[in-house]
């Protein structure tokens, strides 16, 4: 430590010492040797709370000591302004003898701030990327002063950008910057949870010609505290659910009860997988508490909840002496400063490994084990007409996911899409926005040739150009050049022209002035609906400004949204959830009732054939094909199955198997062998398959897209033909075998 240590800042060291650190930590120490010592990228990858905030900024602002900038010197981009406002309480304390201001920037921030900074550009810029495309839509002249001598950008919860599109729009912000500037800053990212390192290298150093570093955090066997418990309905109901609230099956009061007990005095983040289950859950536990007598310390924090009640719940969580239990979505899951937690509560499956160990992380600081308690209503009954009925496929990814994570630490790879029209679409309208009238020459050099759209050929982005010409949203002027046309201004003046997700249209909550969240429904008067944790009831409704305005009311209701979370399954899942099938593995973590449900799986598996027949027979035309491979693979042999006349069923998004109906009573199991040997054994063309009309993958701007380029981005970023065959080897190369009509 002692060498690095004398290399900071003198305020950074005096800042060390006033913090009563007795050590750097080794990334700590890993990414200074990086920063001082080397040009190249870096990235940090570590578990939460583990020092990489400091890692990165330690060396950075260092070298901004020794050498200032005559410009922002560091450009930090996170996905939320909730992190951004956390962070930036921890940096102004750390930068209190520095002389260097920290500013953010986003839809909260004061103008004065932002005209100042304009005015007198240095410092510590932090932003979201949103943020980040209106600065270089609206201040291109001004960017280029601002960044002009940018030395560091620093992106944070990189795992969480690389997953989706706005990832992508990140990346091409920065090269768009770079092109302005003539600037090439280095870039810092910042992950907690990382399947691929590799890949995560290769996203960071996108449109930059720099080398990177990806040292690794201190990693090591962890102790967790860990239990899964269970809890059967009966499908009868009974009226304990408040008033306005349907009955409750006794095996929901009895999962309600126990989640009252198990978090009573325990500082507690409980996540569920859906916006309306935290609500219902939050609102039945104060009901709990209310009826006991005990402190309403109950709190929602998810999307539609308000800003400013859900940093009230993040203030009271970090600072409060109640013990405060949030119920919460992905929100919480970045990394937002809210002080120990006694314990992780998760209702149901998470949505993936990467989810689970994000969840996880969120415990367990400051020295503490993580304990986190997995819960979970099973409602699939052991009589029921289909063989596979009684299954309760999500009680056996819930254990695949703790087993793959506590015992291999793996976690899904990430894989940024390579044909992202949507975002082709994004960037031109944006760029053009920004620049007035260009040729298509000039938007094929300043856009296409982007470094993640290099995999999208000139063909295909004349086609899009011709599209929005027809469709008005490009006018293409005498001499030839393209401004954005009529249509199109609609679309970009647009106030969430910005942000590259979907943002349904919401209705503003409203009691009296004070704004309690949204909803993507009209609630009439004296509807009541659940949000924030309480019940409310419509009182009047201006549909012209989109506000519903409500009055708080006692009891337990519900609400929906339209649209909520999906995760696709990997075949590493699906294969560990057979491994469980196969073996005898007991597991410490399940209580009574769940080890008795997984024997009682176990044996179902067993009888019907599914864990060795590649092909089960479920009734004299329905057969069931079991080839343990991911959601991916499974939708890909699904259309390779339908180009051969045999239709197929995927039951539910996160189905393990197809389902087969026949019209005719014969063995159709020799026939459904004989289709997917050939899948596997003959050159197959994707782009003949007969796909659904609307079939795509969900963006944004997809409305704006020819179908002929949607198909195409289906078949090339969704579907996965290579995968479909490697994982399904015979016998394959996971160590998976069939018995196919005994061939």
């Amino acid at each position: 430590m002692k060498n690095i240590f004398e290399r900071l800042a003198p305020y950074i060291q005096d800042f060390i010492y006033a913090s009563r650190w007795t050590e750097l930590r080794d990334i700590q120490i890993a990414a200074c040797e990086t920063i001082f010592d080397t040009d190249d990228n870096l990235l940090l990858s570590s578990g939460t709370a583990s020092g990489k905030t400091e890692a990165a900024f330690l060396p950075v602002l260092t070298e901004l000591y020794n050498n200032p900038s005559a410009s922002v010197g560091v450009l930090y981009i996170s996905p939320l302004k909730a992190l951004i406002n956390d962070q930036f309480k921890r940096l102004e304390y750390l930068l209190q003898e520095s002389n260097l201001p920290v500013y953010k920037w986003h839809g909260d921030a004061s103008a004065a701030q932002k005209n100042r900074l304009i005015k007198h550009p240095e410092g510590i810029l932090q932003i979201t990327p949103e943020s980040l495309e209106s600065l270089l839509i609206r201040k291109k002249g001004a960017c280029g002063d601002l960044f002009r001598d940018l030395r560091f950008v620093i992106i944070d919860e990189v795992h969480y950008f690389m997953r989706d599109v706005r990832g992508i729009q990140v990346l091409c912000l920065l090269e768009r910057l770079q092109r302005l500037t003539g600037n090439i800053p280095r870039r810092i990212g910042l992950s907690a949870t990382l399947g691929d390192v590799q890949a995560a290298v290769d996203w960071l150093n996108a449109g930059t010609p720099r080398q990177c570093r990806a040292p690794r955090g201190e990693g090591g066997r962890q102790k967790i505290r860990l239990l899964v418990e269970r809890f059967e309905k009966t499908g009868e109901n009974r009226s304990e659910g408040g008033i306005g609230a349907d009955p409750l099956d006794p095996g929901d009061a009895a999962h309600f009860a126990y989640l009252y007990r198990m978090t009573l005095d325990k500082k507690t983040i409980l996540f569920t997988n859906s916006r309306e289950e935290t609500e219902f859950t939050l609102a039945n536990l104060r009901q709990l508490a209310l009826k006991n007598g005990t402190p309403d310390v109950y709190r929602v924090h998810h999307g539609n909840v308000s800003a400013v009640l859900r940093e009230q719940t993040e203030d009271e969580m970090k600072a409060s002496e109640d013990k405060i239990v949030t119920g919460a979505t992905v929100t919480l899951e970045l990394g937002i400063d809210i002080g120990s937690l006694d314990q992780v509560v998760q209702v149901g499956t998470p949505a993936t490994v990467s989810s689970f160990a994000q969840r996880l992380g969120r415990c367990g600081r400051r020295g503490q084990i993580p304990q986190i308690l997995f819960t979970f209503v099973d409602d699939v009954h052991a009589t029921a007409s289909d063989t596979l009925g009684p299954i309760n496929w999500s009680f056996l990814r819930t254990i695949a996911i703790i087993e793959l994570y506590t015992k291999q630490k793996w976690l899904e790879p990430l894989e940024p899409e390579k044909y992202p029209y949507s975002l082709l679409y994004h960037q031109t309208m944006s760029y053009l926005l920004s620049s007035g009238e260009v040729t298509p020459k000039r938007l094929l050099e300043e856009v296409l040739s982007l470094s993640c759209f290099r995999y999208i050929g000139k063909e295909d982005y004349f086609l899009l150009l011709r599209h929005l010409l027809e469709i008005g949203h490009l006018q293409k002027m005498e001499d030839g050049g393209l401004i954005i046309g009529p249509a199109g201004e609609r679309v970009v003046n647009d106030y969430h022209f910005l942000a590259v997700f979907q943002v349904p249209e919401y209705y503003l909550v409203k009691d009296e002035n004070r704004v309690i969240g949204t909803v993507d429904k009209i609630y009439p008067p004296q509807t009541r609906f659940a949000l924030a944790g309480r019940t409310w009831e419509t009182i009047e409704v201006n549909q012209r400004a989109k506000v519903i305005f409500v009055k708080l009311v006692p009891g337990i209701s519900t609400v929906d949204w339209n649209v909520d979370f999906t995760a696709d399954l990997h075949t590493v899942v699906v294969r560990k959830m057979r491994e469980i099938l196969c073996r005898e593995d007991e597991y410490p973590y399940l209580s009574d009732s769940c080890r008795e449900r997984l024997f009682e799986i176990r044996g179902l598996a067993r009888n019907s054939g599914i864990l060795t027949e590649l092909v089960t027979k479920l009734s004299e035309i329905k057969y069931a094909v079991f080839p343990w491979i991911g959601t991916r693979q499974l939708f890909t042999l699904h259309f390779l199955l339908l180009k051969r006349g045999i239709k197929s069923k995927i039951l539910w998004r996160t189905c393990i198997y197809l389902e087969v109906t026949f019209n005719r009573n014969e063995d159709g199991k020799e026939y459904l062998e004989d289709a997917i040997r050939e899948i596997l054994t003959e050159e197959e063309n994707l782009s003949s398959l007969p796909l659904p009309e609307k079939v795509q993958i969900d963006h944004k701007y997809n409305e704006f897209i020819p179908e002929e380029l949607l198909r195409k981005q289906f078949i090339l970023d969704f579907l996965d033909l290579k995968g479909l065959k490697q994982d399904m080897g015979f016998p394959s190369s996971q160590g998976t075998e069939y018995r196919m009509g005994g061939k």
